[in-house]
């Protein structure tokens, strides 16, 4: 099972199908193995069963995920399963999709296979934690990436950012956004960077440069009244833009008339901000997006956290001080006493080169 999640592990992205990986083992021999790439391409369990051949009859699959039982762009893996005469399925991780749920674990025991599981069911689940959240909560899993200064500094007080960290924790970035289905920002960080937002295969190895080359993630921009500028990087690159904002006049609208950015109107809180949970909510319902990756500045970001929609923070740490007038890391209003902290539990730390990486989960502590 364990070759199963590493050959799914494989995969950046296959959103907004899960990451899948399968291995067919007969009389202790790997006869066949694969992992699903991405929508519309045979899933695991299809292509370790082509790749085991006839040698599959009587064998083992061990799969990461609870095999599908329903048509979608590909046949259903739990037929695929039977028809190749496995003897004996092992799952690792259930899937909550209501299309699935069970279902193909049924259809395979009523054909006389025997069925094991789940089986690193922790490990499992871990790859596939956005379309898990998807599925029962309607919300991605939303990774909030940041980069600061030793002192907590995100930028100078003109504004000025570039570079805070090396080209290698900026690489480290690539490969993340290449994760992701959505990279999110907001209209102030349009404004005051400029920035593209997209996945650039030329600051990463020449292995995931292919992969990244296939694809590119949705950039998505909050923006309750459509102040990006229509000339803005982001809109220009290859891929899909989508504005996400409230009710702004016709003629903000027209200005992107003939682009390739899509506008979306979702609900708004008094004052006239975007209601942030109806935004995350649109992503995971409307554009099927499993992870968000939240690039954006200190009060958006400060504001997706105290909204409790930030699961995840990814912080790159430049070895330098910026000083106590540049920006802080997140606004994060109204925490004046330490029983009102919002609490963090960090799940990794990762030298990168001249630079520091710390992974967070967000806990809030009452």
């Amino acid at each position: 099972m364990q070759r199963a999640i590493a050959l799914a592990q494989s995969v950046l992205s296959a959103g907004p199908n899960p990451r899948v990986g399968c291995v067919v083992v007969r009389d202790g021999q790997v006869v066949g193995e694969g992992f699903h790439q991405k929508p519309g391409e045979p899933h695991a369990e299809a292509v370790a069963l082509s790749e085991a051949g006839d040698r599959a009859r009587g064998a083992t699959a061990y799969v990461s995920l609870e095999p599908c039982a329903h048509m979608g762009r590909t046949p259903p893996c739990s037929d695929a399963l039977i028809q190749a005469g496995i003897a004996e399925v092992v799952y690792a991780g259930s899937d909550p999709n209501p299309q699935v749920s069970g279902q193909g674990l049924q259809r395979l025991r009523e054909a006389g296979i025997r069925v094991r599981g789940p089986v690193l069911a922790d490990e499992a689940d871990a790859l596939n934690r956005g379309f898990l959240k998807r599925m029962t909560q309607g919300l991605p899993w939303v990774r909030c990436k940041m980069a600061m200064s030793l002192d907590g500094r995100t930028a100078m007080a003109s504004g000025e950012s570039k570079w805070i960290t090396g080209a290698a924790a900026r690489a480290d970035v690539q490969l993340m956004r290449a994760s992701s289905c959505a990279v999110v920002t907001g209209v102030n960080t349009v404004l005051s960077d400029n920035p593209s937002l997209n996945v650039r295969p030329d600051q990463v190895s020449e292995a995931h440069a292919a992969l990244i080359g296939e694809r590119q993630p949705m950039r998505v921009v909050l923006d309750s009244s459509l102040r990006t500028p229509p000339d803005s990087r982001l809109i220009d690159l290859p891929g899909d833009i989508l504005f996400l904002t409230g009710q702004p006049h016709p003629q903000q609208r027209a200005r992107y008339r003939g682009s390739r950015a899509g506008i979306r109107e979702i609900a708004v809180q008094p004052g006239g901000r975007l209601d942030l949970r109806a935004a995350m909510a649109c992503l995971a319902l409307d554009y099927e997006c499993n992870e968000v990756m939240l690039e954006a500045g200190p009060t958006l970001s400060g504001a997706m956290v105290q909204a409790g929609l930030v699961d995840e923070v990814v912080i790159y740490i430049g070895a330098r001080f910026l000083g106590s007038d540049a920006l802080p890391l997140f606004h994060l209003p109204g925490i004046n006493r330490m029983q009102d902290h919002i609490g963090l539990e960090i799940t990794g730390v990762r030298q990168i080169a001249d630079d520091c990486c710390i992974t967070a989960r967000l806990r809030r502590v009452l």
